[in-house]
C-alpha cells in the first residue's frame, strides 16, 4: 500500500477514535467547535505523519524497551489526557460546567492548537530519534539533534503537546478540562528532569548541546 494511503488511513482511524471519545462523552454530535478541533488536528497529524521518518513511525508504533520506569510515564499521560477529553465532552455536552468563551477566545485557541501541534510534528520531523519512550537507540545510530526547534529549547515535542492541550480545551469550551492538565505539567516536569539526567549520562554529546541550548522546555524560563 503507498505511504500516503497508509497514513491517511492511520489518521483516519486515529480521528475516529477521537470523535467517539468527545461526542460519546458529550452525548451529541452538533457541536461546531469540536469538528473544527478535530478537522485541524486531522489535517496537522496527516501532513506530519507524511514528513515523519517511516523508521521514526514503526518506532513510536512499537517503542524498543524503554529507561527505568519511563512506559510508566507514558501510560500515566495518556490516561491524563484521556480524562481532559472525557471531561470536555462531558462539560460542553451534557452537564455544562463551564461558561462558553467568546467566539474570539476560542478563534484565538484554535490558532494556538495548530502551532502547538505543528510545533510537535516539526519537532517529530527534524529528530528521527523521537521515539514515544526514552532510551537510546543505538541500532538505529542515535545521536545528538540541535535542527528546527531543538535550537531552542531541548525538548519541544512535550512543550507542542502541552500548548495544544490547554488550547484545545479552550476551543472546545470546557474550563474544567484543563484540571487533568495541572496534573499532565507536574509529570512532564519529573519525566524531563528523569529524562535529561539520563541522556546527560547515556548519549553522547548530550552534556554539551545542553550547554548551548539551556532551557528544557520554555525559553528564557526553565
Amino acid at each position: 500500500m503507498p505511504r500516503p494511503i497508509k497514513t491517511l488511513l492511520t489518521v483516519l482511524t486515529f480521528e475516529t477514535v477521537l470523535a467517539a471519545i468527545l461526542f460519546v462523552s458529550a452525548g451529541r454530535v452538533d457541536l461546531p467547535w469540536v469538528w473544527g478541533l478535530i478537522g485541524a488536528h486531522g489535517v496537522i497529524l496527516f501532513v506530519g505523519q507524511t514528513r515523519m521518518d517511516p523508521d521514526l513511525a514503526r518506532e513510536r508504533r512499537s517503542p524498543g524497551p524503554a529507561a527505568g520506569r519511563d512506559k510508566l510515564f507514558t501510560r500515566a499521560g495518556a490516561l491524563l489526557l484521556l480524562i481532559h477529553l472525557v471531561i470536555a465532552g462531558l462539560d460542553v455536552g451534557r452537564f455544562h460546567w463551564s461558561p462558553p468563551p467568546h467566539v474570539a477566545v476560542r478563534v484565538a485557541a484554535l490558532g494556538v492548537f495548530a502551532a502547538g501541534m505543528s510545533l510537535s510534528m516539526w519537532a517529530m520531523a527534524v529528530n528521527r530519534f523521537s521515539s514515544s519512550v526514552v532510551r537510546i537507540q543505538t541500532e538505529r545510530g542515535h545521536h545528538v539533534v540541535d535542527a528546527g526547534p531543538y535550537q531552542y529549547v531541548r525538548h519541544p515535542g512535550y512543550l507542542g503537546v502541552l500548548v495544544s492541550s490547554v488550547a484545545g480545551g479552550v476551543v472546545i469550551g470546557s474550563w474544567w478540562s484543563l484540571v487533568p492538565l495541572g496534573v499532565l505539567v507536574a509529570l512532564f516536569a519529573v519525566r524531563l528532569h528523569l529524562e535529561d539526567r539520563f541522556l546527560h549520562r547515556e548519549l553522547d554529546g548530550y552534556a554539551a548541546y545542553a550547554g548551548r541550548v539551556r532551557y528544557r522546555l520554555v525559553p528564557g524560563v526553565w
